[in-house]
């Protein structure tokens, strides 16, 4: 790069195996500055940050003259900067595109970095989920810096893009917001500070053939065109670029095939995103003899709330496993638990109780059969359900 904002700077992230600071810290380090990090477990981003010093399990020990950046999971557990104020540095440093939605805002932020390194654009990323044709969740550049914005905390209000886009309004974090107008609102006053916005609602989904399937990805995509438009990109080139976008990490992604059974990951978490996920499935080649769903709830609030619009979803499948919740964002709620969720699985959908990993593996394995689809879902760690699925599935 021609210059490094952060050189002479020392950084120590707690939380660093979660999809965010991860990104932060590879843009970090990119950008000058030395950094190390802490988290309490091993994670699927951690792959992307494996040469860093980090250190796993106890409790964070910054050293000293570090500047502490600290996770919301991890909030309270140490002194120091929130991730929130940290990526707002960031975007203060570079001309910015900052995506943030209820669905679809990672693969829509991946697409627009995707195309602009295609065309010869040279930008940064920050994005929430690993993309394997940019080698990671982050890079530098020299030219945009795109970033995925996080409107769960409110967050993404602290961002001051040159472009600003919200691919779409749906009430998802009930603890932050009251309503869907409240939602609206909140998102619409951040677009309005923006020099150049994008509304993705507003769109038609693109016609041309897409690298990624299911009617939700090709609304993605007419966000990201609008996007590429907004930054100056010639329109037909930039659509060419989309159409090569093979996809995210962790978002609808083939973990394996083994014994006739296809293994499918995806980071669906809520009604929407589910029965996106699931109709896709649905219409894959060749047609699956059984659909298997595998749920880990996220967030007690979000499934106190959505526990039967949660159960309809996964209804679209022939089959539903369901997990206990993934606690950290939010503490435990009397009486809330992934069972509230199973027992909305309407009939004739076959019903799975799997409170731990393990054992939703297990009962998978139990249920799966030659040309079955099994479709595992959820913000934690479904996609070790996923891996140990391939894994026990006859050669």
């Amino acid at each position: 790069m021609s210059e490094l904002p952060l050189a002479g700077r020392h950084f120590y992230f707690v939380g660093i195996g979660g999809a965010g600071l991860a990104a932060y810290a590879n843009v970090a380090r990119a950008w000058g500055a030395q950094v190390a990090g802490w988290d309490v477990r091993d994670t699927i981003f951690l792959e992307a940050v494996r040469d860093i010093e980090i250190e796993i399990g106890g409790e964070p020990a910054p050293p000293a003259g570090f500047e502490v950046v600290v996770s919301t999971a991890h909030a309270g557990r140490v002194d120091g900067r929130t991730r929130a104020d940290f990526v707002a540095e960031l975007v203060s440093l570079r001309p910015a595109i900052v995506i943030g939605g209820a669905h679809g805002k990672t693969t829509t932020t991946a697409m627009v970095a995707y195309a602009l390194r295609e065309l010869g654009n040279d930008p940064s990323w920050i994005i929430g989920g690993v993309v394997p044709q940019l080698g990671g969740n982050a890079g530098v550049g020299d030219g945009w810096l795109v970033v995925e914005g996080d409107e769960s905390d409110r967050s993404i209000s602290l961002l001051r893009p040159e472009i600003a886009a919200v691919t779409n309004i749906e009430l998802d974090h009930h603890a932050t917001y009251a309503s869907e107008a409240e939602l609206a609102a909140f998102f619409e006053e951040w677009l309005a500070r923006a020099p150049r916005a994008v509304r993705g609602w507003e769109l038609e989904p693109v016609a041309f053939a897409l690298g990624v399937p299911g009617e939700h990805n090709r609304a993605n995509a007419a966000t990201a065109l609008a996007v590429l438009d907004a930054a100056g990109v010639e329109h037909d080139g930039a659509g060419q670029a989309l159409a090569g976008f093979a996809g995210v990490g962790r978002r609808f992604e083939l973990v394996g095939e083994r014994g006739g059974v296809r293994v499918i990951d995806d980071y669906g978490h809520n009604p929407t995103e589910i029965a996106a996920a699931l109709r896709t499935a649905r219409e894959l080649e060749p047609e699956p003899h059984a659909l298997i769903a595998v749920y880990q709830p996220h967030v007690y609030e979000r499934t106190r709330q959505l526990h039967r619009e949660l159960g309809m979803a996964l209804g679209i499948a022939d089959a539903a496993v369901v997990t206990d919740v993934i606690g950290g964002r939010d503490a435990p709620l009397a009486g809330v638990s992934g069972k509230l969720v199973l027992d909305d699985v309407p009939r004739p959908t076959r019903r799975g109780w799997a409170p731990t990993l393990d054992e939703a593996a297990a009962l998978t394995l139990a249920w799966a059969r030659p040309g079955d689809v099994v479709v595992t879902l959820g913000v934690g760690e479904p996609w070790r359900i996923a891996r140990a699925v391939v894994e026990g599935l006859p050669a």
